[in-house]
């Protein structure tokens, strides 16, 4: 998988995931979603993705 697939995955999995867990469980976890939001703003203008970085130390990407 590449991983701009795998950081899409994630940050999609994480959206959804804290948005159940805000309607379900607690209201709070609706900060999981805005971190999430918020990360990826910011690596849209500064380039740097830290969950590129644990996914690469992960071996995500390195394949074929």
């Amino acid at each position: 998988m590449k991983i701009e697939n795998a950081i899409r995955a994630l940050a999609g999995t994480l959206i959804l995931v804290g948005t159940a867990l805000a309607h379900f469980v607690n209201p709070n976890w609706i900060w999981l979603t805005v971190f999430v939001g918020a990360n990826l703003l910011q690596s849209a203008f500064t380039g740097w993705c830290p969950a590129e970085t644990i996914l690469r130390k992960m071996g995500v990407g390195k394949g074929k």
